[in-house]
């Protein structure tokens, strides 16, 4: 029964991040709603988790390290959106990382007028909500969860 429920919760894992970065890619280039670097970092631990599962399934006998890399991707996933959330309601002040193109002092002047021209978007402003919530809070959620369904599963391995 506990490799059913490994198997289903990976193929879970593996649906829900092609979900997921679907989602942000029709958000951003059918709906026109431009993200912030924040929510493009977000993007990240969903792509891993795609390639650290196909992985599992050419190298199974790797497969209980593989679930650990999964619990620490979306650990890390988990504490960015916390991070993200924080900017959003004001409890954090922007970094850097929320305007890398800031960042930079060795700007020409074309590089200058260029960003001039570009649309930045802050961490702090939240251009798309479902039922009132931002993406980074459903984020969130999906990640605390992928990371408690890798855990049970790293935990309860060797029982088998």
């Amino acid at each position: 029964m506990v490799e059913i429920n490994k198997t289903i919760i990976l193929k879970l894992i593996f649906l829900i991040s092609i979900i997921a970065l679907s989602s942000a890619f029709f958000i951003e280039y059918i709906l026109g709603h431009q993200p912030c670097n924040l929510c493009i970092l977000e993007r990240i631990p969903y792509l891993l988790a795609i390639i650290i599962i196909m992985l599992n399934y050419k190298f199974v006998h790797l497969e209980k390290y593989f679930i650990l890399l999964l619990i620490i991707v979306f650990l890390a996933a988990t504490i960015l959106s916390l991070y993200h959330l924080g900017i959003e309601q004001g409890f954090i002040e922007e970094s850097l990382v929320c305007d890398l193109k800031k960042g930079s002092d060795l700007l020409s002047k074309e590089e200058i007028l260029e960003q001039l021209q570009e649309k930045n978007i802050s961490c702090k402003d939240v251009t798309f909500k479902i039922m009132g919530l931002s993406l980074t809070s459903y984020n969130i959620f999906i990640s605390l969860l992928i990371t408690i369904s890798s855990a049970r599963i790293y935990l309860n391995y060797d029982k088998n």
